[in-house]
């Protein structure tokens, strides 16, 4: 089976929170023709979709073209809206994960769904993947790189983790709100530069800190290969030898890395292979960032025309992993568990 694990989508009824709450920075759907149109933040345009990103019958197609079983849904991450009141942005959270429960339950061989939480309150968000995981039936959650600046160590998103532990629940960890935006205004350097190095940071921040000690169960897939993490762990290795007084973990960052899963999307077979190294073949999953302009087309492209990868590292890639990590052989547990009201405490 071939699973895509990194693709988004919304809905085509997508409302626009700024005429029930105010604020120019919720993101609005402007159509812009029968099979496309702009995501608007501030009135101007953040990006171009095409209306792959909102039907599944086209999706169902593309997937069949592409050798697709099964893709794994996810919002788009510019509707995390950490910035805006924590109830507020519930609801908009709230709106996404019906949708793509309701997707995934039109579709359940073709699709499976995550959902997002507010995590700009840790109780909010708590309660949103209690509902996400417990009653919708959704299989994971994705969550952004930082909250409104703060690191994912920071200690208000403790709570949040040990009940994403406690409840086995698998996160996608996806950049947002990159470092240093406001000197790549040019050249797309954000989605180039700028996401990987956000998701880099975030990585480190959650092994520097010992809470991929303190969780040793927490399931985190990290976005776009990890993006510059996994090059860097010889230099923050280097850092955990030099400033003993620094450390807050029994191991180096490296050790820690390998608790981490990550999407295969780096274009290229050597980084993939790189990456088998230093984490190890089955800590990788294939995700293509469907429908968007930077994803890999054909998904899997790089593993499947890898002639190094024998056939049982490229079963483990372009399905097995993500399976695995997802928990899909407990696909049901959700309705089990939410009627289960022992499981949740």
């Amino acid at each position: 089976m071939v699973i895509d694990f990194h693709t988004h989508i919304i809905s085509e009824d997508f409302p626009d929170f700024t005429e029930k709450y105010g604020g120019e920075r919720w993101p609005v759907l402007q159509r812009n023709c029968a099979c496309g149109a702009s995501i608007m933040v501030g009135g101007k345009n953040f990006r171009d979709v095409t209306d792959q990103v909102w039907c599944p019958e086209k999706r169902i197609q593309d997937m069949d073209r592409e050798g697709v079983d099964v893709q794994v849904l996810s919002p788009i991450p510019v509707t995390f809206s950490y910035w805006a009141d924590a109830h507020a942005a519930r609801d908009m959270a709230r709106l996404q994960n019906e949708y793509i429960a309701e997707v995934v339950s039109e579709h359940p061989d073709r699709f499976v769904g995550l959902g997002t939480v507010p995590m700009q309150d840790a109780e909010v968000a708590i309660a949103e993947m209690d509902h996400c995981i417990h009653e919708l039936g959704l299989v994971g959650i994705e969550i952004g790189t930082n909250v409104n600046g703060k690191n994912l160590d920071d200690p208000s998103f403790l709570s949040f983790f040990e009940m994403a532990e406690r409840w086995d629940v698998p996160l996608f960890i996806h950049p947002w709100e990159t470092l240093g935006r406001e000197r790549m205004p040019r050249h797309n350097l954000m989605y180039t530069i700028g996401m990987p190095s956000e998701t880099a940071l975030a990585a480190a921040s959650l092994v520097w800190s010992g809470m991929m000690e303190k969780y040793p169960r927490l399931k985190i897939c990290l976005a776009h290969g990890g993006g510059s993490f996994p090059y860097l762990l010889p230099r923050l290795d280097q850092g955990f030898d030099v400033w003993p007084h620094l450390r807050l973990t029994s191991h180096p960052p490296s050790y820690y890395a390998k608790q981490f899963y990550y999407d295969s999307l780096t274009y290229d077979a050597q980084n993939v292979r790189y990456m088998m190294e230093r984490v190890g073949v089955d800590k990788i999953v294939m995700g293509s960032d469907y429908p968007f302009l930077l994803r890999e087309m054909d998904p899997g492209k790089v593993i499947v025309t890898e002639e190094s990868f024998t056939a049982e590292e490229r079963q483990l890639l372009l399905g097995d992993n993500a399976a695995r990590f997802l928990n899909l052989s407990l696909a049901k547990r959700g309705v089990a568990l939410a009627n289960d009201p022992n499981a949740r405490s």
